[in-house]
């Protein structure tokens, strides 16, 4: 029987773990050719988590609860479950209801159809606030605008992953991370389930817009360089612009005199022509500082979806050390 993992990070859920738990072992226990288990990492929760986790875990031998020592942030407590996983598949989701359990079955009637991605693609939240809604258009279009990776709009860490794609994102080791998008970096063959998110049945949701900003900053700097060639683009341009106003304005004081340029206006065009080669030459060392951030990241040169000897069965990748 093949086994599949619910991995569920959590931060301040006392309230709704207990919900949470029922619904979900009532849509697991009725697919019956899957054993289930469920892994709950406790983010340094201040309220209380852990206990209600812990009480769930003596009753269901199925569950593991992992509390961490304090609160990393979703992207750690996601990757501190996945380095502990060894099942065929898991299904991350988090415990607020927001990513409803009855799902579940159809993720996986997906990744039977062999897909080794199937990822939640929300197309809307009950009362989500319109700064939300704003800032998460926003988001999606200049990621999508600067990045060599393609992020699907509203998509979400309620995903499923095949045991390859667990065990190729172990290798994965750069410290700022976003989970899905280095998952949608990976390839693979994936696919989306589109799903409503309802209103958190209780407490608030731990992504405050401080937290909301700091995790689209990092996107973009962990996909894409352009945010550091930036300064060189613009000296291109200054670099351009000036020194053609600078020679119309020298060939006019020599020749047609249309213009009545001073001294000073030639200084300062001056200058701007020479800030230009300043930002240049910043680009230049920014594309060298973009190559040192690519090996210091670390991410693997290729992955690996399946490994064919003869004589064996096929099988998927084994993770290189």
């Amino acid at each position: 029987m093949r086994h599949i993992t619910i991995l569920v990070p959590m931060y301040n859920e006392a309230e709704n773990i207990e919900r949470f738990y029922s619904e979900l072992e009532e849509v697991t226990s009725k697919i019956e050719k899957y054993s289930f288990t469920y892994l709950f990492v406790d983010d340094g929760s201040v309220d209380g988590t852990f206990v209600q986790a812990e009480e769930l875990a003596r009753k269901d031998p199925r569950i593991t609860v992992v509390e961490l020592s304090r609160n990393f942030g979703k992207e750690i407590a996601l990757t501190a479950g996945i380095d502990m996983l060894d099942c065929d598949a898991v299904i991350m989701m988090d415990a607020d209801l927001q990513h409803p359990p009855s799902y579940v079955p159809e993720f996986i009637d997906k990744w039977e159809n062999g897909f080794e991605i199937v990822a939640g693609r929300r197309v809307s939240i009950e009362k989500q606030p319109l700064m939300r809604r704003l800032g998460s258009f926003i988001f999606y279009k200049i990621i999508n605008l600067i990045s060599e990776v393609q992020i699907v709009p509203q998509s979400t860490d309620f995903r499923l992953m095949d045991r390859v794609v667990i065990e190729q994102l172990k290798q994965f080791t750069e410290r700022n991370r976003m989970v899905r998008g280095i998952v949608d970096w990976m390839g693979f063959r994936k696919t989306h389930i589109e799903f409503q998110a309802p209103v958190r049945t209780a407490g608030e949701s731990v992504y405050s817009y401080r937290k909301l900003i700091a995790l689209a900053v990092n996107s973009f700097t962990s996909f894409s360089l352009v945010p550091l060639k930036a300064g060189g683009y613009l000296g291109v341009f200054i670099t351009f612009v000036s020194a053609f106003l600078l020679l119309f304005m020298i060939i006019d004081r020599l020749f047609w005199h249309f213009g009545n340029f001073t001294n000073l206006s030639f200084v300062l065009v001056a200058n701007t022509f020479f800030m230009g080669l300043v930002l240049i030459a910043l680009g230049l060392i920014a594309l060298y500082v973009g190559n040192i951030n690519a090996e210091v990241v670390g991410r693997p040169l290729y992955l690996v979806r399946r490994r064919v000897e003869g004589g064996d069965e096929e099988k998927p990748c084994e993770k290189r050390e």
